[in-house]
């Protein structure tokens, strides 16, 4: 006679679970993002352009990319004055940091040429600003605005409310509509960053540390198969896809570095 199958746990209610991630992720570091909202003086435009840096690219090299671009060019003014070969330079080794510079020029550029040198503070108008998608804008109006009207969804927003069973959801655009039916309005603005926070560290992508998370009890797991065994994070080995090794910040560009090798041989 088989073993009757476990009986799947209902979606955890988002008011148990935010409330015991708000405890919980005060002993980790904010995203880099985060940081920037709570240390810059002209914040919108520094949480647009750190936004958009951070796509796809690690906290601390977004972080030091930030710190490097805006010592440099704190304002729109100064962005639009610099070329596209010195954002890159400035802002290397961020992912896509060529196409990123081209964006982070031209985004200034509209907003000096369109919006009289300020970030625009509605959903539409941060739409039509290059670079610019609904996750970039609704962290814009949250972080910078203080908007409690919005979601911003990543991706680690998008894996954990499905894991959670609080959504279905195929695109973090489906999860960003979903939530705003299955969550209450006051949790709306803190959603990113609590489940950001919790994604990086502990309900990762690839074998979460399921035992080490305040709702584990409470989670239905969905799409889990192989949760991690210990406590620790685990190392990927040397050369697996997506890892490289780490490179000093400022570092110029590989194409620059080769450019200068050739000149020297000459």
């Amino acid at each position: 006679m088989k073993p009757a199958s476990p009986v799947p746990l209902a979606r955890p209610p988002v008011a148990t679970v935010m409330t015991r991630l708000a405890r919980a992720i005060e002993q980790h570091r904010p995203p880099a993002v985060e940081k920037i909202a709570q240390a810059r003086r002209d914040k919108a435009f520094q949480v647009l352009i750190g936004t958009l840096l951070s796509a796809r690219t690690q906290d601390a090299t977004t972080d030091a990319a930030s710190a490097r671009l805006f010592a440099a060019a704190p304002t729109p003014e100064r962005v639009a004055s610099l070329g596209v070969e010195q954002i890159e330079r400035l802002i290397y080794p961020v992912s896509f940091y060529r196409n990123k510079a081209r964006y982070v020029k031209a985004a200034a550029l509209a907003i000096l040429d369109r919006f009289g040198g300020r970030v625009p503070g509605t959903m539409e108008e941060l739409l039509t600003l290059p670079g610019v998608g609904r996750k970039t804008a609704n962290l814009v109006l949250i972080l910078a605005f203080g908007s409690h009207e919005n979601i911003c969804v990543d991706t680690h927003v998008h894996r954990i409310a499905n894991r959670l069973g609080w959504v279905r959801t195929k695109t973090p655009e489906e999860t960003e509509q979903a939530l705003y039916r299955v969550a209450a309005r006051r949790w709306w603005p803190h959603i990113n960053l609590y489940l950001v926070v919790w994604g990086q560290n502990v309900c990762r992508p690839i074998r979460p540390r399921c035992e080490a998370c305040v709702v584990s009890r409470l989670c239905p797991r969905v799409g889990v198969s192989e949760p991690a065994s210990g406590a620790g994070p685990s190392v990927r080995r040397r050369g697996a896809p997506g890892t490289s090794r780490p490179v000093p910040p400022g570092t110029p560009p590989r194409s620059a570095r080769r450019a200068s090798a050739s000149a020297r041989s000459r």
